[in-house]
């Protein structure tokens, strides 16, 4: 993948984003799906399901921030990029038919994911090598 400002800074956005909500998913669960009006009521299984969910977001905010540094990673950081972001958009857009609508700040977040995932899949048609 051919190296650009637009790839480092989509890499570098949803690396970022990532590696903080993984994080605090991980680490501080209870308080940040509470900024959404998620109460995970002490479910210690609820909590193992969430905190299992952060750590795949860390890692994948990790591995999407490697391609920056690791030039033979940037492809593929992209890709998870786009894999993550997509499916997450996706996943959100199907629960808003399915199950309604829900709080406005997971609304934004479904915004700005499908966002970046569109802006991932540009970057990856626009300025990937032959």
């Amino acid at each position: 993948m051919k190296n650009s400002r637009v790839v480092t800074l989509i890499l570098a956005v949803s690396g970022l984003i990532l590696l903080g909500v993984g994080s605090a998913t991980l680490f501080a669960p209870e308080a940040f799906l509470a900024t959404s009006g998620i109460n995970l009521g002490g479910q210690a299984s609820l909590f193992s399901e969430i905190r299992a969910a952060g750590g795949a977001l860390l890692l994948s905010g990790i591995l999407i921030l490697s391609g920056i540094f690791i030039p033979r990673m940037t492809f593929t950081s992209m890709v998870i990029a786009i894999a993550m972001f997509l499916s997450y958009g996706v996943g959100r857009v199907l629960s808003i038919g399915v199950d309604g609508l829900p709080d406005q700040a997971i609304v934004a977040a479904t915004v700005l994911e499908m966002v970046i995932a569109f802006a991932g899949i540009f970057a990856l048609i626009r300025f990937r090598e032959a």
